[in-house]
């Protein structure tokens, strides 16, 4: 089976290319394809023609309409998967689920898709698992992570920062957004070939990773 794997940034992207295939294994397929944000999703949902800007909540609705024409052509269509990663944010949950329903009923046909929702931010996947955390960062200072809950609404990259960088989330704020990204692509370098799929304690994360395994089942 082959997989379209769709992410809202870099980081998350070093971050998929690595455990997606510990998920699927090595007998299927993927391609990660990252975007320069998440962006709002279009009003009425119409095709952007700002494509160029590679954001991808404005570009969704023509990608999964494109991805739909695609994968009607093929002999066995249940063969690909669309799958579509991005945070939550400050959003609301249920509403921004249907509102990525709503963009994939409007596809006509429609391609086979899901949504897997990171809870806050894709960082929460690392703080699900403590021992890759430790494998690379033994010298992390641990307290804020220890009180972390998983997939709360806290400032989840800021906990991992305060774990991680020097003078923490702070320090790092101070120095802009490029730097924030860099040291995100940094963390998903150097945690993510550590990190076991079957024991996350993300809620978001075994989600994402048993739609996986569900497609994989039922193709």
């Amino acid at each position: 089976m082959h997989f379209e794997i769709l992410v809202e940034d870099q980081s998350g992207r070093r971050l998929l290319d690595v455990i997606v295939p510990k998920i699927i294994g090595p007998a299927h397929t993927c391609r990660v394809c990252s975007y320069k944000g998440v962006g709002r999703i279009p009003k009425n949902m119409r095709d952007t023609d700002q494509a160029q800007n590679r954001i991808l909540l404005e570009n969704l609705p023509k990608l999964l309409k494109g991805y739909g024409r695609t994968h009607a052509g093929y002999q066995d269509p249940t063969m690909y998967a669309v799958v579509v990663v991005c945070d939550l944010d400050r959003k609301c949950f249920k509403e921004f689920r249907t509102q990525l329903q709503g963009i994939l009923n409007a596809c006509n046909p429609k391609p086979q898709a899901r949504f897997c929702i990171a809870i806050e931010e894709g960082e929460a996947w690392f703080l699900g698992d403590l021992a890759a955390i430790g494998a690379v960062y033994p010298q992390a200072r641990l307290k804020g992570i220890n009180e972390y809950i998983h997939d709360s609404i806290c400032g989840t990259w800021e906990v991992l920062a305060d774990a991680l960088y020097k003078g923490g989330a702070s320090a790092l704020r101070e120095k802009g957004w490029m730097m924030i990204g860099a040291e995100k692509a940094i963390w998903a370098d150097k945690i993510s070939p550590q990190m076991n799929v079957d024991e996350n304690a993300s809620p978001s994360f075994c989600y994402f990773r048993d739609k996986l395994r569900e497609l994989l089942n039922n193709r």
